[in-house]
């Protein structure tokens, strides 16, 4: 890398490339490298340094600095940095890339400050997304459905201020104070957003009525009116331009120019709570909320903290996220090595944490934070382990009220984490969960972590890993291993069954082809032994020639999924075979739903004949006490998504090949109408058409070009074929899925009037044995180590701690889990909406299943329209 390059990127670091750690000196040193490399390397220098600035934005006050020194030996290269910067911008908006919105305006506030940009030019930049706001918000001109939007507008506006709200009151006071007065006019006429469907905590829900918190941008104009009230002093954002202001005040100021927002989409044509809800959730995916807040630690860990400054501390810490998704250790570094002058592990623990627990997905794979979490406990050893630590004991004591969907993912979490970390934890401190009902959700967690711990060890491995809490054995799973009927004890009598199966596992291991097997079945088992009994046979036997590994598992499906197929060929007879498979691997639910998940893949299975098992009588009794039905219900939702998801992507490419073949195909075929036209002398005599060989030549080209692209039609027609038929199975899933959920739920949910609520709902059984549910004091830690307070301290039994009854708990987390799946599909059930409240939302639904289902929709209950 060119030195000038290194010390461009290095920046503010400690690091080899600056001999000390003043900003001062590395802006210096920085500038005269640069300024001696400007005129051979100029246009490599704008272009590095505007990606720097983009993709290192914690760094944009040091590169702004730069940039001021440069506009004094050069004004035509920061003039060109400022056209490229403004096409940079434009093209964001067009293209409604909120990452680089948001950056390259806070950019532009900085260079704003090195005296690079009028502050005007700045204060029409505001005043143009604060007009474009307005209007979308507006009742009678614009489209509220997209207040997402014109809330993003606003919060990139109010987000410069830490940056440069001093400099703009100082230099432009009445036309900074216009945009003021415009932005608190916005706030008041724009509909409060609700984050009901996605809080963290269940209980947030449902606050006392009347009562409301304040939505992201309410929160953040009230940290700026602090920050306006204290004279724009923060501490988290440096201000190293100040240390050259007597220099950068005698450089050229650049106007900006204008910049156009894109316009807004038109309302729905007929206007109603579905419509607007449509569009509400089509502006959220394309404007989402950056961090929804999550409050683990206690107060007094972050109070030392202006508002403003945690504000500006989550940004940094979202933007070395989002811009360093594919280098975890380089993520870590610049995490902990922040331009602020005080400490913030709490800070950075509950951002990443929540990050990982975002609803409705986080910003990248899960996997992303638990690496990121690793190289942070290996960087900060002296401290972040135990903030870790304490995160999760908070986290525990609350999981009663911790949304399903946000459980399982820091289930997920946790397990991953402790396998990196040689499955170490003092799990006596969680034992007393084995006083717990098996129901309870602390006591489930912990269940499901170990049994998760296995699926990334062995089982003897983690059962060491608990010897400081010995009976918590009893939640590890069975030892895993195969349950096969027919095998065959020395010295015992062997059945037909047992026959069937060795002759059957004889003709595989001969490699007998699937023909010769269903001649068998058909001739031999069939019609003396029954469909049940055949079934067993086939299924059990294949399993276990196919059960030492995933490869043996796959060959057998390949190799004989047509007789599994002739044997099961609806619904009613693929709900069978799930259930014997499932028998087969009852000790070993990672290979069951490894092992469904690829019969759904070879179409052995429906996804409907999923649902049809996951709702039989003794999966429905485990809802409340075990993932495992929900996972395989999540893998089948999943995979029929990402086969609609895939064959649009595959559609997409097709139709932009469409279009190209069609254009060489049409100038092969000019071509050689062009060539057929032209005249020339054969044998001396006038002939029309050139060279007989160049004519052939253009006839082959234009007959394989139009071939061309008759295939890719074809292909195309195929694509298009396959995705009508997968959004039949969508439909028919989502259908049948609701439905099935409806029903369990009627069944069990108490009357109405006795549980309107979620908070209702726990209180009955508590009501009924006069003990209240304790709620915990989770959130109070005893030690730096966070170490939570025993919560039944005073001689209480732990099983006296959660008195919620086996029914209710059963109703709550089914309930979540209905919530969670119309939250994480949200954009495939929208389409199905009329036909769900025609045929299973109708009157006589319960309140509480609607309330499920409209809050993972984020629709309201009632009425119309609510943000």
């Amino acid at each position: 890398m060119s030195s000038w390059k290194s010390l461009l990127l290095r920046i503010g670091d400690k690091c080899p490339e600056y001999n000390s750690s003043d900003p001062k000196e590395h802006i210096e040193t920085c500038y005269g490298a640069l300024r001696r490399e400007l005129d051979h390397s100029g246009s490599d220098i704008l272009s590095f340094l505007l990606q720097c600035a983009e993709q290192l934005p914690h760094k944009i006050p040091f590169y702004g600095t730069v940039v001021g020194l440069l506009n004094l030996a050069n004004e035509d290269f920061v003039k060109k940095l400022v056209d490229t910067t403004h096409t940079n911008f434009q093209d964001a908006l067009d293209s409604e890339d909120c990452n680089r919105i948001r950056i390259l305006m806070r950019f532009l506030t900085v260079i704003m400050c090195s005296k690079v940009l009028q502050p005007s030019s700045i204060v029409v930049v505001f005043e143009t997304l604060l007009s474009s706001a307005a209007t979308t918000v507006d009742e009678e001109k614009g489209n509220p459905s997209w207040q997402a939007r014109a809330d993003f507008y606003i919060t990139c506006i109010l987000s410069c201020l830490p940056w440069g709200g001093a400099e703009l009151f100082e230099q432009v006071p009445e036309e900074i104070e216009r945009v003021m007065v415009g932005i608190e006019a916005y706030l008041s006429i724009r509909k409060h957003v609700s984050d009901d469907g996605l809080l963290f905590f269940e209980d947030e829900d449902e606050n006392e009525e009347g009562l409301k918190e304040k939505d992201f941008l309410e929160d953040l104009w009230g940290r700026i009116q602090i920050l306006s009230s204290n004279g724009w002093k923060l501490n988290s954002v440096p201000r190293p331009h100040l240390s050259f202001e007597a220099q950068l005040v005698a450089g050229k100021s650049h106007d900006f120019g204008s910049v156009s927002c894109p316009p807004q989409p038109d309302p729905p044509s007929t206007l109603s709570v579905i419509t607007y809800g449509k569009q509400k959730h089509d502006a959220e995916l394309m404007y989402p909320q950056r961090i929804r807040r999550l409050n683990i630690f206690p107060e007094d860990k972050t109070e030392d903290l202006q508002p403003i400054d945690r504000f500006v501390v989550e940004e940094y810490l979202l933007d070395v996220l989002f811009y360093f998704n594919g280098c975890r250790k380089e993520c870590a570094l610049y995490m902990v090595g922040l331009p602020v002058p005080f400490r913030y592990e709490y800070l950075m623990a509950e951002t990443i944490f929540s990050q990982l627990l975002l609803l409705p997905h986080p910003p990248f794979k899960p996997m992303y934070y638990t690496l990121v979490i690793i190289d942070l406990c290996k960087a900060l050893p002296g401290a972040f382990p135990a903030v870790v630590a304490g995160a999760v004991r908070a986290l525990f004591e609350k999981i009663a009220d911790l949304d399903m969907e946000c459980r399982m993912r820091l289930i997920l979490w946790f397990s991953h984490h402790l396998s990196n970390f040689q499955f170490i934890w003092p799990w006596e401190e969680w034992a007393h969960v084995l006083d717990l009902p098996k129901w309870a959700p602390q006591r489930v967690f912990v269940q499901e972590v170990l049994e998760r711990e296995i699926r990334l060890s062995y089982w003897e491995k983690v059962k060491q890993s608990v010897e400081n809490a010995p009976g918590l054995e009893e939640l590890l799973p069975p030892k895993g291993g195969t349950n096969f009927i027919y095998g065959i004890d020395e010295g015992s009598e062997q059945t037909e069954e047992q026959r069937l199966s060795a002759e059957l596992s004889k003709m595989v291991k001969g490699r007998q082809t699937a023909r010769e097997l269903i001649s068998w079945i058909e001739e031999s088992v069939s019609p003396t032994h029954g469909l049940e009994s055949t079934l067993k046979v086939v299924v059990q036997t294949l399993l276990d020639i196919g059960s030492k590994s995933f490869t043996h598992l796959i060959t057998i499906l390949e190799r004989y999924g047509q007789v599994i197929a002739k044997i099961c060929p609806d619904d009613e007879r693929q709900a069978m075979l799930i259930e014997e498979l499932s028998s087969y691997w009852k000790n070993n639910p990672q290979m069951r739903a490894i092992t469904i998940d690829r019969m759904m893949g070879y179409r052995l299975i429906s996804n409907v004949a999923i649902v049809r098992w996951v709702f039989s009588p003794v999966n429905i009794d485990q809802f409340h006490i075990s993932d495992h039905p929900w996972e395989i219900l999540r893998n089948a939702v999943s995979k029929t998504y990402n086969r609609i998801v895939d064959l649009r992507k595959e559609i997409s490419s097709l139709k932009k090949d469409v279009i190209s073949a069609e254009e060489v195909s049409a100038k092969a075929r000019a071509d050689l109408e062009s060539a057929e036209q032209k005249l020339m002398l054969v044998d001396g005599e006038p002939t029309v058409g050139e060279n007989p060989a160049r004519m052939k030549r253009l006839k082959s080209y234009a007959e394989k070009a139009k071939e061309k692209e008759v295939s890719i039609r074809e292909n195309l027609e195929v694509k298009e074929a396959l995705l009508g038929r997968a959004y039949n199975e969508n439909e028919a899933l989502f259908l049948a899925l609701y439905k099935k959920l409806s029903s369990v739920l009627k069944e069990r949910l108490p009357e109405p009037s006795k549980a309107r609520t979620l908070r209702e709902l726990k209180s009955i059984h508590a009501d009924e044995t006069a003990v209240e549910l304790e709620e915990p004091s989770a959130m109070e830690m005893d030690d730096e180590n966070g170490r939570a307070k025993e919560s039944h301290s005073n001689g209480e039994k732990a099983s006296d701690v959660y008195k919620v009854g086996e029914e209710e708990q059963w109703c709550i987390s089914t309930l979540g889990y209905v919530k969670a799946f119309s939250r994480q599909y949200a954009s495939e059930i929208w389409p199905l909406l009329e036909k769900l409240e025609a045929e299973v939302l109708t009157e006589d639904v319960h309140p509480l299943f609607r309330r499920a289902i409209y809050s993972g929709l984020r629709l309201p209950v009632n009425g119309y329209p609510s943000s």
